[in-house]
C-alpha cells in the first residue's frame, strides 16, 4: 500500500475531500451502486446520497464492486431525490443532473466555480433522471457523445463526470 501511496481507511476518512456528493436517483443494479462508491473513494468526494429504490449496503453485490469503498466512503438513504436535492441546495449546493435534454451542457463546455460545492444526480438505467429532479436541477450536464449508442453505463458516466470535474476543479 506504501508504495502505490494509497490511504487508510482512516486517513481517507481525515482528508479534505473534494466538494462534490454524488445523488444517484432509483438506480436498480446493485453493481452500478458499488461502482459509484468505488468511483467516490478514488476521486476523494464528500458523499454519497441513495435516493428512492437505490440499495443500500451492506450487501454483497455492492460489495462486489465496491472493494470496501463502502468503509470510506460517507453515505445516507434518502425515499425522495427531489426533497434529497433542495436540501442539497439550501446547504449550499450547486445540483447538476447528468442527462441528455434539451438546452443541457456539453460536459466539456461546463465550467465550475472552484468556491462552489457540487451535487451530481445520476439517474435510473432505464429512464434517467426524473423529471422533477432535472427541473430542480441548476444544470443539467450531458456527456458529448459520436457513436451509434447515445448513452452510457451509469458507473461510466459517474467516473467520467467526477473525473472531469475533479480535474478542472484542481486546475
Amino acid at each position: 500500500m506504501e508504495e502505490l501511496n494509497r490511504l487508510s481507511v482512516e486517513e481517507f476518512r481525515e482528508t479534505d475531500k473534494n466538494p462534490l456528493v454524488i445523488v444517484l436517483n432509483n438506480v436498480r443494479s446493485l453493481n452500478n451502486v458499488g461502482s459509484a462508491f468505488r468511483t467516490a473513494d478514488a476521486f476523494l468526494l464528500e458523499k454519497i446520497y441513495l435516493c428512492g429504490i437505490t440499495g443500500t449496503p451492506p450487501h454483497r453485490d455492492i460489495q462486489k464492486t465496491a472493494l470496501g469503498a463502502t468503509e470510506t466512503v460517507t453515505w445516507e438513504h434518502h425515499e425522495s431525490t427531489l426533497e434529497t436535492i433542495q436540501k442539497l441546495k439550501s446547504a449550499g449546493y450547486t445540483v447538476c443532473s447528468i442527462e441528455q435534454v434539451d438546452q443541457s451542457i456539453m460536459l466539456d463546455k461546463f465550467i465550475p466555480e472552484k468556491n462552489k460545492k457540487y451535487a451530481l444526480v445520476f439517474g435510473n438505467e432505464v429512464f434517467g433522471v426524473e423529471e422533477a429532479v432535472i427541473q430542480n436541477s441548476d444544470y443539467v450536464i450531458e456527456i458529448p457523445q459520436f457513436g451509434t449508442k447515445h448513452s452510457l453505463n451509469i458507473a461510466v458516466t459517474i467516473g467520467i463526470v467526477s473525473w472531469d470535474l475533479v480535474a478542472k476543479l484542481s486546475q
